[in-house]
């Protein structure tokens, strides 16, 4: 019976420490975090790297089935928007580590290839934060290979894409958006450990809850069960960047502010329910792991999704880390 009673109060105080989180998300103002975090954004130089892009070899599942008869958006649709998506953080954690892109062998397809405002190579300080990026690097190019492999001559050419540090850029609109950097001011992604790791914060959790939310629109069982391949480790790499940026918020509360401003800025995008949460509470607890009161990761469809990279809470096919849109069926942000 004392054991019931603990697991139920533990119980209650989680759930107590989501809903503190998120009213703490709600309310964090970024004019703090704008004065706080100018020590993040000093510039450092980039270098060369060797491209093991090629390195990768995966083994593909059968080629998808066309769409169900009288609709548009079928499996190839579903994982040509999932591609589009592993594009952009293919390139960004590419050019971060090995300061190139991705090869032209792993770009074409259906569709336009756009070009990529490039990044550069980050001169990582901190070994850890090295060896992680390296690792997740590699994992994004290989989802890249095997959803081209998996959708075979229907898979979509890589958009034009911005992974790029201009005042107008992307990075520096989404910082711009969540109060980190002014007008006219760029946020140089790859200038440090830190910049880098906000960076990454961007995508991650968006790919996680992208994922999740397109798992019950698949219906071939393979498929199903590729995504959630892609899934799990999405949500790893959420977990490895959101820990390491806890553990270096602690002693450093500028880097905290700002990932709480991140969350914030992806909330005010992707619609008016509350979804998104940062990685500390009020009382400077971890909240690595970002789930309801029933501890279960949540979703985002399409349009949710559409409306965080291209930067916009409005009705869009274009804009943000996508200037031209993606390829294929799925590319505006007023599809669910």
């Amino acid at each position: 019976m004392n054991n019931d009673m603990a697991m139920i109060a533990a119980l209650d105080a989680r759930a107590r420490r989501r809903e503190s989180r998120r009213e703490f998300f709600k309310t964090a103002g970024t004019a703090a975090v704008a004065a706080s975090s100018v020590s993040l954004l000093a510039a450092c130089g980039g270098g060369g790297g060797n491209d093991r892009n090629d390195n990768v070899s995966v083994t593909p599942p059968p080629p998808p089935p066309p769409p169900p008869t009288g609709s548009t958006i079928g499996d190839p649709e579903i994982l040509n928007f999932a591609l589009n998506l592993e594009y952009l953080e293919a390139e960004f954690y590419s050019y971060a580590v090995f300061g190139v892109g991705l090869p032209d062998s792993i770009r074409g397809g259906l569709g336009t290839r756009g070009t990529t405002i490039p990044g550069r190579r980050v001169a990582f300080t901190d070994n850890v934060v090295a060896q992680y990026a390296l690792e997740i690097a590699q994992d994004e190019i290989a989802h890249v290979r095997f959803l081209r492999n998996a959708l075979g001559s229907a898979a979509v050419a890589s958009p034009s894409l911005d992974v790029g540090i201009s005042p107008t850029g992307a990075f520096s609109n989404a910082a711009r958006a969540a109060g980190l950097v002014g007008a006219g001011q760029s946020f140089d992604v790859y200038a440090n450990d830190e910049n880098f790791l906000l960076g990454a914060f961007i995508f991650e959790d968006v790919g996680v809850t992208g994922y999740k939310g397109a798992a019950p629109l698949i219906t071939n069982k393979t498929f199903l069960e590729a995504a959630a391949g892609i899934l799990a480790a999405e949500a790893y790499h959420a977990s490895l960047i959101r820990t390491v940026l806890f553990a270096k918020g602690l002693a450093t509360p500028s880097l905290r502010t700002a990932t709480v401003a991140i969350s914030n800025a992806r909330d005010s995008l992707d619609g008016a329910t509350d979804l998104d949460q940062g990685i500390i509470g009020t009382a400077d607890e971890s909240n690595i792991v970002p789930v309801d009161v029933n501890g279960l990761a949540f979703s985002r469809n399409a349009g949710q999704v559409l409306n965080i990279v291209y930067l916009t809470s409005a009705a869009a096919t274009m804009g943000g880390f996508f200037p031209q849109g993606v390829n294929g069926a799925i590319r505006s942000s007023q599809q669910n």
